[in-house]
């Protein structure tokens, strides 16, 4: 395959253009012909016969020993025979990047048959009787082949054909072939290509296949004979519009697809399908069709699993293809196929980085594609209008929350954490110039929805779908991530694997949250308006390289003016202008999770206590109907603890956690819980985080001298 710098050398505009096709990309079949078309111009050039060769299927036998082997035949005088010159009726030789277009092999892949073309691949290590065999089939088979004989009979240079059947009936000539076989390969075995050299004039040269345009024509005669019978069809082929090209054609209707979208037995792509007849649904020219099968190489190479599934990432340029844009996806798809470690979306990211390519014009086709059983998928999440920018978005703006922002750290000089914990250790919740892989591979996903076993794949996998969300630039339904986070939080509660309350978990399904809410993105909807603010875009500051000076310094206790802030910068959480509603249910759930985070810290580290309020109130026993409860009892064991520390002397201006506790009264106390509303897993995801932010709520030991302040341990 060419390199991008040779495709640009061979191809000048004119020529390009010719080859491209002249409307603009507007079906997965066009975007496949497209790469059809790139991939048979790097490989076996232009012209009528290249999209039917298949140079790859024998590129690991080139430039090998022994890897080509040439039945060599005469047809220039009155009667065919077996060359007699020096390299003989049988050439064993080696098969060179010069000899792909010469030799024009078309590989035909069924366990059993002929190759479409003269040329015809052994299996691996073939023994010496086994490669004899094939050699004389290039005469016994091929050439008395009906589809053959059918394309020699309509070609002014079909004698040449009918010389090499004349020979298959020649025993003499059938063993001469094989003792020449054996002879030239020492009784060892080999991995070959087997094909026919004939001399067509006497004072000729022998020619390769690829100069007997007879031999073409029955390699394409023969393949295209597969399209039309293909799950059994009798002729599927017909007259019309073909729906690439758009030119009236004789069309195909089961020919092969480098995606598997269009065979017999995927009905959704043929509903209500009669075989013979699929060429009136889905009409695709003889021509097209086959380019359409060359693209496989460039779409494998832009496709990669996760989840069970196989996602499809295809590149192309918005608008007519021209042949600039043709060479630049030509990069794009090259550097795809040659790097296997990275997906399409970083390819195309550090193509964009490096040639400065227009990422307003770059588009991708999406998709999912889930296998159940042979020749049987489902196929999900298909958009043409899948962009760079949401992925590398998404994961530029996660970096720049977890690093750069009040939710998740503090001022310099701070004396009290951020509201949320970080971890270098884990990934979601540190910087990771890496995050656009496992934004684009799902792995983004994997960390904070519920765990499932991927070997038994579900089409309705919500990872999948927000992978796809993701890539394609639609949003995701809040409801659905809700459920995912409160479903793996609960299972981390209740796995002994984990140790305590998964806090790390939890701040980074929020930093999820908050990047999928950016107000530039919008990936994160929902029908139900109560959740609409969950959806928009949090203000938290931004911190630069000069760190401002963001909480006040009016005396108050530290941890009263970081509460407030990461309330009223949280749209989920900030009062409603409006009235009581959904938001305010959903701060009382995030301040009952606060105080018990934080009286359950003071337990563990003061009191000694193994069992805490986090373990007696479990994110998955909060509900509407016992919300009230546990706020009394968590409110009841915060006075007792008040009590406790002055007497043992600690002076406190009122209530431990007064801040927290003053605001919860006036969220779940005073209106009564009983009358909410609010869905549960709304509730247990806000009450998760409230914890989190409870046992993250304390002195920043970093930043406190005890000498300058001596009573922020006390207080707390």
């Amino acid at each position: 395959m060419l390199s991008p710098e040779a495709f640009r050398d061979a191809y000048d505009d004119e020529e390009l253009a010719e080859e491209l096709p002249d409307s603009p990309i507007g079906s997965l079949r066009d975007l496949q012909y497209l790469y059809g078309k790139l991939y048979t111009l790097a490989t076996t050039g232009g012209g009528e016969y290249a999209p039917y060769l298949t140079p790859d299927a024998a590129d690991d036998l080139i430039d090998t020993d022994d890897s080509l082997l040439v039945v060599r035949v005469d047809v220039s005088g009155t009667e065919p025979r077996l060359a007699d010159d020096h390299l003989g009726a049988v050439w064993l030789t080696r098969y060179t990047e010069g000899l792909v277009q010469q030799v024009s092999h078309c590989k035909y892949p069924a366990a059993r048959g002929i190759d479409h073309s003269v040329t015809h691949q052994a299996g691996r290590d073939s023994d010496p009787e086994k490669l004899a065999r094939y050699a004389k089939e290039r005469l016994t088979k091929w050439a008395t082949d009906d589809v053959v004989e059918t394309a020699a009979d309509a070609h002014e240079d079909g004698w040449i054909v009918e010389k090499l059947a004349e020979l298959s009936e020649d025993e003499d000539v059938l063993e001469a072939i094989e003792d020449g076989v054996k002879t030239s390969l020492g009784g060892e075995s080999a991995t070959a290509l087997l094909t026919v050299q004939v001399k067509t004039e006497t004072d000729g040269e022998y020619r390769w296949p690829g100069e007997v345009d007879v031999f073409l024509e029955a390699m394409r005669r023969r393949k295209l004979s597969k399209l039309v019978t293909k799950n059994k069809a009798d002729d599927s082929s017909g007259d019309a519009t073909d729906l690439v090209t758009r030119e009236p054609s004789r069309t195909v209707g089961t020919s092969e697809d480098p995606q598997n979208y269009f065979l017999g037995k995927q009905l959704e792509k043929f509903p209500g399908l009669d075989i013979e007849e699929a060429w009136r649904s889905h009409p695709i020219s003889e021509d097209a069709a086959v380019t359409v099968m060359n693209a496989e190489a460039f779409v494998e190479a832009c496709t990669y699993r996760t989840f069970g599934a196989k996602v499809y990432y295809l590149p192309y340029f918005f608008g007519r293809p021209t042949s600039e844009k043709a060479r630049d996806l030509y990069g794009l798809l090259y550097r795809a196929a040659d790097d296997g470690d990275t997906t399409p979306i970083e390819d195309a990211y550090e193509e964009h980085r490096e040639r400065d390519l227009d990422e307003t014009s770059l588009r991708f086709y999406v998709s999912a594609v889930m296998p159940h059983q042979m020749s049987r998928y489902d196929v999900f999440g298909e958009t043409l209008n899948g962009q760079l920018h949401y992925p590398k978005e998404l994961a530029f703006r996660h970096n720049r929350l977890v690093q750069n922002t009040s939710a998740f750290v503090t001022d310099e000089g701070d004396d009290w954490t951020a509201p949320m914990p970080t971890n270098e250790k884990w990934e979601l919740l540190a910087g990771d110039d890496n995050r656009l892989h496992a934004v684009s591979t799902g792995w983004y996903f994997y960390q904070t929805f519920a765990e499932r076993d991927d070997t038994d794949a579900d089409a309705d996998d919500p990872r999948i779908q927000a992978l796809v969300n993701v890539l394609s630039g639609e949003p995701i339904t809040v409801d659905v991530l809700l459920e995912e986070f409160v479903s793996r939080i609960i299972s981390e509660e209740t796995d002994d694997e984990y140790d305590g309350f998964p806090s790390f978990l939890v701040a980074s399904q929020f930093a999820q949250l908050c990047a999928l809410a950016d107000g530039d993105l919008e990936l994160l909807t929902t029908s139900d308006t109560e959740k609409e603010p969950i959806t928009r875009e949090p203000t938290y500051e931004e911190y630069t390289m000069e760190i401002p000076d963001i909480l006040a310094t009016d005396g108050g206790h530290p941890a009263d003016a970081k509460l407030e802030s990461f309330i009223q910068d949280t749209p989920a959480l900030a009062p409603d202008p409006d009235g009581p509603s959904i938001t305010d249910e959903r701060r009382g759930a995030f301040l009952l999770g606060a105080l018990v985070g934080d009286i359950a810290s003071y337990q563990e580290y003061s009191e000694d206590r193994s069992t805490t309020l986090v373990d007696q109130y479990p994110v998955k026993s909060i509900t509407r109907s016992r919300i009230k409860k546990v706020t009394q009892e968590t409110i009841a064991k915060t006075l007792t603890y008040t009590r406790q520390e002055k007497k043992e002397g600690k002076s406190y201006p009122g209530t431990k956690a007064d801040y927290i506790v003053d605001r919860l009264r006036e969220t779940i106390l005073d209106p009564d819980p009983d009358e909410w509303e609010i869905d549960t897993d709304d509730l247990r995801f806000y009450y998760a985080l409230g914890i989190t932010y409870g046992m993250n709520d304390h002195p920043d030991w970093e930043n406190v001298e005890s000498d300058d302040q001596p009573d922020l341990e006390e207080e707390h």
